[in-house]
């Protein structure tokens, strides 16, 4: 082959080979980026649900509503304020109070958990926590504890107790000792405002304080995997006088939700859906 030739040959290789290798660091990032589904910030989104309504009850309008659960056809509620606390029995479908017991004066009634055949409720500031059988309110002893008392739920195991922080503290269900806890997060963020609690199949629904939502969350993680909106539940005609949402009891027999608020005049039986 003539030198010119060769040289020209040469000239070509080495031009191609150069292109390759430009084009090679190009190619790097598209090969190890990892696909946006699996992205942290995307796993932290949570389900976006509502409050659909399947029926609509009686709710005492006096009850300062803070803790609410179901067990066999029943509700038991605690309700607060200082001079009408109290731990009540409600025929849930008409409202009626089939059982009442006043707290003393100085005690504030808050969460309200049903552990066995023992009823636990709350006291806001008191520090103080009541225990009391279920069939018929006898006494079953108290237990002290250090900040505020807002919400509380039975997982089968533990107990869940929230303070209007964004702390979630579990308790030994016999003796009330705390065994650890978990902060939770909305999106990679502290939800605070946490209240009352309702725990349901391995997760916790949170009522928001002074919001008409409710999360899921995973007691694990601490991580909220789901919002449920529940605005607009109440009638204009039936909100003069009332207060915030609160008070979630789980019926496991037809897997709904019964919800109300603080001196709500209606009990709403509902599931959550998609938005």
């Amino acid at each position: 082959m003539p030198p010119r030739a060769t040289l020209i040959v040469l000239g070509v290789l080495f031009g191609a080979f150069a292109c390759r290798g430009a084009e090679a660091p190009a190619q790097t990032p598209l090969a190890t980026a990892p696909p946006a589904a699996t992205s942290p910030a995307a796993s932290q989104h949570p389900e976006l649900l509502k409050a659909k309504v399947l029926a609509t009850f009686p709710h005492d309008p006096k009850a300062f509503t803070q803790g609410l659960v179901w067990y066999a056809g029943k509700l038991y509620e605690s309700t607060g304020q200082y001079g009408s606390s109290s731990l009540r029995e409600v025929a849930p479908k008409t409202g009626e109070v089939l059982r009442y017991l006043p707290l003393e004066p100085r005690y504030f009634g808050e969460g309200l958990a049903l552990a066995g055949d023992r009823l636990i409720q709350l006291t806001w500031q008191e520090g103080t926590a009541f225990a009391y059988s279920r069939d018929g309110f006898a006494p079953r002893g108290t237990f002290g504890y250090s900040g505020e008392g807002w919400g509380l739920c039975y997982d089968g195991q533990r107990l869940v107790m929230s303070d209007g922080s964004d702390r979630l503290t579990f308790r030994d269900a016999q003796t009330f000792a705390p065994q650890g806890g978990v902060n939770v997060t909305l999106e990679g963020k502290p939800l605070l405002d946490l209240n009352e609690l309702e725990c349901v199949d391995g997760a916790v629904y949170a009522n928001l304080w002074r919001r008409d939502e409710i999360v899921r969350l995973d007691p694990a993680s601490g991580r909220v995997t789901a919002v449920v909106a529940a605005a607009g539940l109440l009638a204009d005609a039936d909100r003069p006088g009332t207060d915030v949402l609160n008070g979630i009891a789980y019926e496991p027999e037809t897997k709904t939700f019964l919800i109300t608020g603080k001196l709500w005049p209606k009990l709403f039986e509902v599931v959550f859906v998609p938005r």
